[in-house]
């Protein structure tokens, strides 16, 4: 008879199965773009995160995106990179379904080391303000979230406009 340790091991296993952690590849875009499409909230810019332009990123970054699977269908995304002096996290995903299940700490994981073999010292990362779960996720993982700085952009492509996920048009 298996000792009681082994039960509950064989019992976790089978409540949650095998989360397969690797790089992310230009083929893996459509069912990532499908991943963050059911993400509520999330920010998706028009020409960014085109097909064309993820390749772009995953071309210049090619060990340090990251795509979670459980049983081969995607169900977590890392979109990171470093310009050589620091690295930054995008499009931080998980599926609702297999949240909590440290599917998200583990794909951070996975970049910073490999930011740090490349000689990267410091990661950053944008989340919305309003999102509520991301936040939640940051901090307990021991980010610290910055007060001492602004956060600037300028758009050079006005059609690169953003879209939230599952947020109703303010106007309507």
């Amino acid at each position: 008879m298996p000792a009681k340790k082994e039960i509950l091991r064989q019992a976790q296993d089978d409540a949650f199965p095998r989360v397969v952690i690797s790089p992310m590849v230009p083929e893996d875009y459509d069912e990532v773009r499908a991943l963050w499409m059911t993400i509520r909230g999330f920010g998706i810019r028009a020409l960014d995160d085109s097909r064309e332009d993820i390749e772009r990123f995953i071309q210049r970054n090619p060990t340090t995106s990251v795509v979670a699977r459980v049983d081969g269908k995607i169900v977590g995304s890392i979109l990171c990179g470093s310009d050589g002096r620091q690295g930054a996290l995008y499009h931080v995903c998980v599926a609702r379904e297999y949240r909590r299940r440290r599917i998200g700490t583990q794909m951070v994981g996975f970049c910073m080391h490999q930011l740090r073999y490349m000689g990267i010292n410091k990661v950053s990362l944008i989340a919305f303000t309003r999102n509520d779960a991301g936040n939640a996720f940051w901090n307990k993982i021991g980010w610290t979230r910055k007060t001492d700085v602004n956060y600037y952009e300028f758009v050079l492509n006005d059609k690169n406009i953003t879209q939230f996920i599952g947020e109703e048009d303010e106007d309507s």
